[in-house]
């Protein structure tokens, strides 16, 4: 991959975007992980304004320590970056409390409404300052196996790194600087206030999902394969099975216009 000229690529197309948008610039949620590292550095090299936004939630102190320490970076190395935090555990505890408490599936809704808390957040400082929310998904994520949340992180208004596999976006967080301690963690969502890492929950790495999406690309079934490698292809069928619904776009009941008359 031509690393500096993808780079050069998102930048121009963010600024492209904002001014054909008539908005003024970026807002982006920062977690301390790689992803919105790289997204909100891409955002910041525009020199367009950018508001970073911390938004807690009984949060693992060493993501928001990496968070803290990003933001810090980036304003010691672009004018345009600005910062602020809303702590929204309040909120989710209060959240809590007002919903009826069940055993059935409620530790992935509760970490999905977290998601949804802090897409609202970031709507709120995109209204009152005329930003654009960008999002922080990579295309193994977005488009392979859907590791987001409907409304949550996957509500945004434009993604500059959705077209590049994780693996890819080490890439570019390698050229651009983004600090080694990031680099380094172990990717999270961070959804559910525990150390717990996307590969925990995927049960596969995102090198060997990759591979996976490219063999399903290329026409393969689980036949192909065997061991690891059939085990890495069933676990990305089946999450890219459960989670179409994220991908596609919603359904819409069309009522024949015959039936209008």
């Amino acid at each position: 991959m031509q690393t500096e000229k993808v780079i050069t690529h998102i930048v121009e197309w963010l600024e492209d975007y904002v001014e054909k948008s008539k908005t003024s610039g970026f807002v982006v949620g920062i977690s301390g992980g790689i992803d919105s590292a790289v997204t909100s550095t891409l955002c910041a090299k525009t020199g367009l304004p950018l508001l970073c936004v911390e938004m807690p939630i009984h949060q693992e102190e060493k993501q928001v320590d990496r968070a803290h320490k990003h933001i810090e970076w980036l304003q010691n190395n672009f004018e345009n970056v600005t910062r602020t935090q809303t702590d929204l555990t309040g909120v989710f505890d209060s959240f809590m409390e007002a919903i009826p408490a069940t055993e059935k599936n409620q530790d992935l809704s509760l970490a999905n409404t977290r998601a949804r808390l802090r897409m609202t957040t970031l709507y709120y400082f995109a209204g009152i300052n005329n930003l654009l929310v960008a999002g922080t998904g990579n295309k193994i994520e977005d488009f392979g196996v859907g590791f987001f949340t409907k409304y949550g992180d996957g509500g945004v208004d434009l993604s500059p790194i959705a077209d590049l596999l994780k693996t890819e976006v080490y890439k570019l967080a390698k050229e651009l600087n983004i600090t080694k301690e990031i680099i380094d963690a172990k990717p999270t969502d961070g959804l559910f206030g525990d150390n717990r890492s996307d590969e925990d929950q995927l049960g596969a790495s995102y090198p060997e999902l990759e591979w996976a999406m490219k063999m399903d690309d290329l026409g393969k079934t689980i036949a192909s394969f065997s061991g690891r490698k059939a085990e890495v292809f069933e676990i990305y069928k089946r999450l890219n099975r459960a989670n179409l619904h994220k991908v596609k776009p919603i359904p819409v009941c069309n009522i024949p216009l015959y039936l209008k008359k």
